[in-house]
């Protein structure tokens, strides 16, 4: 399935490489800080037409988003806000927007503007529409007044005034940035039918706000994301609010055998008059009752514990693990607050019972720990939409993809997702890894490299309010692996403090990272991880020193820079003279790259395509070069670390590839693209990723098989052969009787001769893992240089190692054409497809198939997307065959009829039918 929407960028990043506040009383209204709980997933392209009124119930305990809004620029606004946000105002010539929607999300689905990530269309929006307040105006109908109403929202970007039924609830000074979380009591306001809710949402600049900024991943949005992107809640419920419920586990570790719980809310009598609630509910199987006398305006904490309620402390607990170690059980939470045996209010939640631990290794850095196992993080950074549109199917299935490379993590840098995001990590298993963005207001304070302003007494304020929102949003998400309250720095002792005093309040249960550099906090410490580099184009031999950006220590965000998409991605994002540009000239200014001024242009990455497999000869040329030099950089940064992970010395402990995906159309930092296609990157990746896998090491020559599976595998033999790219073998050995300890461990099979008589300058090397009764378990192909890369180490920067002399893979160009048979036949069944494809290598001489692609797509020749293959971008030497599967929605078919397109390096185009 395409993404209903287009794609997003980066600011410069700064030679070190490259932000809400609680409500106050207002118009007598009671406003407090309590935990979000947000509504289902909605659809980020709303049709055009009136706003739906929002019907809000009067069953207590309710919560009901509202379902969109009228929205208008105050420069087209000349009524008074009182007029505006009173019901019955005429909202004609306004623009739909949905319940979650940045102001140019909306206008673009509107149809205001031509596609924003096809070629530069984002530079015709002009930026001087978006420096005035924007008004977001809907109605809601309320049958019975008498319930109390609140008015219950995160996610404004950079701020509002509230205002209801004609009258403000809320200033834009209390309502301040993306992540503060604020609560007001409408139930005066409030009357039998319709009333009118409105917001006067203020421009954003990220280096004066507390919200979100781009750097130097995307071309910022013109809007710069100023709107409202979370769901705004109404709340209905009687005389006593429940609130903050949550629960705290403790996990035995290592035995597993027992865990307990502690279960704590709020109540709250937000009426005048004394009462006494009865906090009723149940968790994991156990009766939760408890009497809670309360004074007017009262709010008290109930706990429930395995001192006072003993099957709190659960014997054989259902563990959560992350994808691959185990599975993903979750429990439920439900709390009813009653008044007079009538219900008042009621809490649900889902938490998971594990542990995280990451302490300091010997080396000083951070080694996670998950239920007393250790974990080499092999995780990715994720962007969402470029305009913050939120599509619950299109992240799933990106987080299916991170699992389908052999991912375990995902890292959010700012623009921390919905909680549907971290439901879904939930339910796959993939751990996440949020925090507080680098470099723009956020760190205004404390890096000096950065382009944030510096903070007042209340953005010390708001980023209190951000993190105790945050933290009790998150808290009980089992996917949540820790915090980084810094990226590039680290607070100082004043953030800091306010940040940990916001995280304690809220029992944050899990491990907090002072920052993702290389750097200390006055609390906190060393953060363990460090923020080296590369992100730009270096060899994959880099990858195995244990220095800068190589194999050792947790590094945080690093990747080989640019990531060129397949032709048919470059098709949609393109005109015909920008892709003569990209591959005719390395010095042009690529904007589908960065805005920054370091990454502008490709001169790194196309020097090294050239260097090393020659010149490209047009745009399919480059491509296809790319995509091997993607491929074989990507598999050794995730290769080094894999081998690492267990050295007694300097051990690797965690990689983020940066990055995961991209929030528009790129040329850089991503293992899939907008479109979800997968090139090099990605199956280099995934080839990596293998559970048990058998590879080669650029830095001692060593063929090692690493085992991510729980338990030992063997016996196990291994076979490595050395190849002319014309197909002649030069060198083949066995060895039998290898076993590979699990949880991450390798084993040294053998290593490959410095010297092997009659080997040309560039050569394949194929190794393949056998099982005993002779099944292969993994199959990989590299393609090398009797001349190595040479890097200048000395030159390093905080982008990159310079590469003095490039290896000679220029005999690849010479390779004979390999022609490839393919069959290929479909199933389908609960709306989802499988297309087999089979394999073959028809020559008739001796020369293999090098990185033979196989994309699915539809009649027009459109690739069907997503869609998760067992192998991909497979070399075979003839007669070899080889079975792949295809795996995707029936329904992105579009009603065609399914073909493979098969092509490759040295592998002519053709498609076959798959029916």
């Amino acid at each position: 399935m395409f993404p209903r929407f287009p794609p997003f960028p980066r600011f410069p990043r700064p030679a070190a490489r490259r932000r809400p506040t609680t409500s106050l009383l207002a118009l007598g209204l009671l406003c407090t800080l309590a935990t979000g709980a947000w509504a289902g997933p909605r659809d980020p392209s709303p049709a055009k037409g009136p706003v739906a009124v929002t019907r809000v119930p009067a069953t207590a305990g309710t919560a009901t988003p509202l379902s969109g809004y009228a929205i208008q620029s105050t420069a087209k606004v000349t009524d008074s806000p009182g007029a505006v946000s009173s019901p019955g105002y005429p909202v004609t010539g306004w623009h739909p927007a949905g319940p979650r929607s940045t102001v140019l999300a909306a206008l673009l689905a509107d149809g205001r503007y031509p596609d924003p990530f096809f070629s530069t269309n984002q530079r015709k929006i002009p930026e001087a529409d978006f420096r005035v307040p924007w008004w977001y105006r809907t109605d809601l109908t309320v049958t019975d007044p008498s319930r109390r109403t609140y008015l219950d929202f995160s996610g404004v970007i950079s701020a509002a005034d509230v205002y209801v039924n004609g009258r403000r609830v809320a200033a834009a000074t209390d309502v301040s940035g993306a992540y503060t979380h604020h609560e007001l009591d409408l139930t005066p306001l409030v009357r039998a039918g319709t009333n009118t809710v409105a917001f006067r949402v203020l421009p954003n600049d990220p280096k004066k706000h507390l919200t979100m900024g781009w750097l130097d991943w995307l071309q910022p949005p013109p809007d710069a994301n100023m709107g409202i992107v979370r769901d705004v809640l109404v709340r209905r419920g009687g005389p006593v609010a429940l609130r903050d419920a949550h629960v705290l586990t403790r996990l035995d570790v290592p035995s597993l055998a027992t865990a307990d719980l502690t279960v704590e809310a709020q109540v709250r009598n937000d009426s005048d008059a004394p009462v006494t609630a009865e906090v009723s509910g149940g968790v994991a199987g156990t009766a939760l009752r408890r009497t809670v006398p309360l004074a007017a305006h009262q709010t008290k904490t109930v706990t429930f514990t395995p001192a006072d309620v003993p099957a709190l402390h659960l014997a054989s607990p259902r563990v959560w693990w992350p994808a691959g170690l185990g599975g993903q059980p979750l429990y439920d939470l439900d709390l009813t607050a009653s008044v007079s045996a009538s219900a008042s209010d009621t809490a649900h939640t889902a938490f998971g019972i594990r542990d995280v631990r990451a302490p300091l290794n010997a080396d000083g850095a951070r080694q996670y720990q998950v239920n007393g196992r250790r974990l080499l993080i092999k995780g990715g950074g994720w962007s969402p939409d470029e305009f913050l549109r939120w599509d619950r199917t299109y992240a799933e299935d990106r987080l299916k993809y991170a699992l389908d490379l052999g991912l375990n993590t995902i890292r959010l840098e700012g623009h921390i997702e919905p909680d549907e995001f971290f439901d879904l990590a939930d339910r796959h298993g993939v751990l996440t890894l949020p925090g507080w963005e680098c470099c723009d207001k956020w760190e205004g304070q404390t890096n000096s490299d950065g382009s944030g302003e510096r903070w007042s007494a209340a953005d010390h304020a708001v980023a209190r309010a951000s993190m105790a929102a945050e933290a009790a949003r998150l808290r009980n998400h089992p996917s949540v692996l820790s915090f980084l309250i810094g990226s590039d720095a680290a607070p100082d002792a004043t953030i800091e403090r306010n940040y940990l005093d916001a995280l304690r309040a809220a029992d944050w249960p899990v491990p907090v990272v002072p920052a993702a550099a290389d750097k200390s906090s006055p609390k906190l410490g060393r953060s363990g991880m460090k923020m080296t580099g590369p992100y730009d184009w270096v060899p994959p031999g880099y990858w195995y020193a244990k220095r800068e950006g190589g194999a050792t220590g947790f590094n945080s965000e690093t990747s080989a820079g640019p990531d060129i998409p397949t032709r048919d991605t470059l098709r949609r994002m393109l005109t015909p003279a920008e892709s003569d540009a990209l591959w005719r000239d390395p010095d042009a200014r690529q904007y589908h790259r960065s805005p920054s001024e370091t990454f502008g242009t490709l001169r790194i990455h196309d020097a090294a395509l050239a260097g090393r497999y020659g010149a490209p000869a047009g745009l399919a040329d480059y491509v296809r070069k790319a995509q091997l030099l993607q491929y074989e950089n990507v598999r050794a940064q995730f290769e080094a670390y894999a081998r690492n992970a267990t050295d007694a010395a300097k051990p690797a402990t965690g990689l983020v590839y940066w990055m995961f995906n991209s929030g528009w159309t790129s040329l850089h930092w991503q293992l899939t693209d907008r479109f979800l296609d997968q090139g090099g990157s990605y199956f280099g990746a995934k080839k990596a990723g293998e559970p048990l896998h058998i590879q080669y090491s650029y830095d001692d020559r060593t063929v090692v098989v690493v085992n991510n599976r729980h338990t030992t595998a063997g016996p196990l033999t291994a076979r490595a052969t050395l190849f002319g790219t014309d197909g002649t073998a030069k060198f083949d050995r066995t060895v039998h009787g290898v076993t590979a300890p699990g949880d991450g461990a390798h084993v040294t099979a053998l290593t490959l001769p410095r010297s092997v008589r009659g080997l040309p300058t560039t050569y394949l090397v194929r190794l393949l893992l056998t099982d005993a009764a002779g099944h292969e378990v993994s199959r990989n192909v590299y393609w090398l240089s009797t001349r190595p890369d040479t890097l200048d180490w000395n030159r390093t920067d905080w982008y990159h190692t310079p590469t003095t002399s490039y290896a000679d893979l220029t005999g690849l160009g010479r390779m004979a054409p390999a022609p490839v048979s393919a069959r290929a036949a479909t199933v389908s069944s609960g709306g989802t497809s499988t297309t087999t494809v089979t394999l073959r290598n028809a020559g008739r001489g001796r020369t293999p198939s090098l990185l033979t692609d196989v994309h699915l797509v539809d009649a027009a020749g459109t690739p069907v997307l997503p869609v998760r293959w067992s192998d991909n971008q497979v070399t075979l030497w003839p007669g070899e065959t080889t079975t792949l599967t295809a795996v995707y929605r029936t329904a992105d078919l579009r009603g065609a009829a399914p073909r493979v397109r098969v092509s490759g390096w040295n592998t002519p185009e053709r498609t076959v039918a798959a029916r």
